[in-house]
């Protein structure tokens, strides 16, 4: 993998108002979090901001700027006041390769999904956010530095304790879990006091030769802004999943005759996105006009035949299908490392018939999970057919609304 990080992980009752920040593409959210203790339910105040174009590839202190003013305006909303005396703790939930030196601190890597501030790489992530912050006059400290898995993970443990892992299926892909500190060896010499610590896999980067890699795959990653990175990813989440479809309608027009004609704009990488590919997916029509009216607005393809209309859905279960087949995939290697997948674990050396299944746990976020009813259902159809029904029984996938967010809000509140 392309880095891993260990953080110490642990959620105790706490009372009070706690925020977070989450950054993890092109769009950002500041959460407020009310907690009342004993695990209470948790309706977090959430907003949703997009960046500036001009921020995506500007100066780190632009984007940490504008980041703090929102978060300045959101705190004047409430009933909270920036002035306290008392210092507000602050959960970062920054979902993009970091190499984490503590739990509130970690150096960034490299930009992906779309960011691309050349000034930021290598420099410390929180402490840039702390910098904006005293420049903004906000009283708060950066507590916690996690990615969206990380964040996930806490939410789900907070209202499930058997939560073991967390997955990220949605615009970008990735994935953590809790593992026993005596089998991670990076972490030899290194001391905690829970016994274990969530390793973040960055399994998007994730490479195999084993991987069903087609042309399609080839020449998107070829023509991606970052060629030969987050090979997994570009076949699972959805920012690639549409323009796969695309391209292999424009393949489709190549070599045959089905398409009367189609436009420069269907040349375009990423003109089709994943709401209109799930759109066509889902199309039940007898005359599948939604698909007529996404291949004509998003690709300006004109007057397409029913029988190409029907293809064209097949084309989307089909990637649709291995994307989601190779997403259980993924979440069953976990199980498997961790001995939750009926086998007692990589090392465990017990037989199938020794184990006693125990409940498991998985927070999975994202648009894809969430709202592409078909994706979610060929995952779970995979992880039974992966796991056998006796092992499957005792899995369950968590749906987890704003858990990278709120999930910071709690680690923060558990510092």
């Amino acid at each position: 993998m392309l880095v891993n990080k260990y953080i110490i992980f642990f959620i105790r009752s706490e009372k009070g108002t706690f925020y977070a920040l989450d950054l993890g593409d092109t769009n950002f959210r500041v959460l407020r979090v009310e907690l009342g203790g004993q695990r209470s339910s948790l309706h977090p105040d959430v907003e949703q901001h997009p960046i500036p174009n001009l921020l995506m590839s500007g100066r780190s202190e632009d984007l940490f700027d504008f980041i703090a003013s929102s978060l300045h305006q959101f705190i004047e909303k409430g009933n909270d006041s920036e002035q306290s005396p008392i210092t507000k703790e602050l959960g970062f939930t920054f979902s993009f390769p970091v190499n984490q030196t503590s739990v509130s601190s970690g150096i960034l890597i490299k930009w992906t999904k779309g960011l691309a501030i050349k000034d930021m790489v290598g420099k410390e992530v929180a402490g840039s956010l702390q910098q904006a912050l005293a420049r903004k006059g906000l009283n708060m400290q950066v507590t916690v530095l996690v990615n969206d898995t990380v964040g996930t993970l806490a939410l789900g443990h907070y209202h499930d304790a058997d939560t073991v892992a967390a997955v990220i299926i949605g615009t970008g892909t990735n994935a953590c879990y809790w593992e026993r500190t005596d089998a991670i060896i990076k972490c030899q010499g290194r001391l905690t006091t829970s016994g274990g610590m969530v390793v973040n896999m960055e399994w998007g980067n994730f490479w195999s030769a084993h991987l069903p890699r087609t042309s399609y795959d080839i020449e998107l990653d070829a023509e991606s802004p970052n060629p030969n990175d987050q090979g997994f990813e570009k076949m699972i989440s959805g920012m690639y999943l549409g323009d796969i479809v695309r391209r292999v309608i424009l393949r489709m027009w190549e070599e045959s005759d089905i398409f009367v004609s189609v436009s420069s704009k269907s040349s375009m990488p990423f003109a089709l996105r994943m709401p209109s590919m799930a759109a066509m997916h889902a199309d039940d029509s007898p005359e599948l006009t939604e698909v007529a009216r996404i291949l004509k607005d998003d690709l300006d393809i004109p007057d397409v035949p029913l029988k190409a209309r029907k293809l064209v859905v097949k084309v989307c279960d089909v990637v649709t299908c291995r994307a989601a087949r190779l997403a259980a995939a993924g979440i069953v290697g976990i199980l498997k490392k961790i001995g939750r997948d009926g086998s007692g674990g990589i090392t465990g050396g017990r037989s199938r018939s020794d184990i006693k299944m125990r409940r498991t746990v998985v927070a999975v976020e994202g648009s894809l999970f969430t709202q592409y009813t078909m994706f979610r259902e060929y995952l779970q159809g995979a992880l039974h057919e992966i796991l056998g029904e006796d092992v499957a029984r005792h899995v369950i996938l968590m749906d987890t609304e704003d858990g990278s967010g709120t999930g910071a809000a709690l680690l923060a509140a558990s510092y």
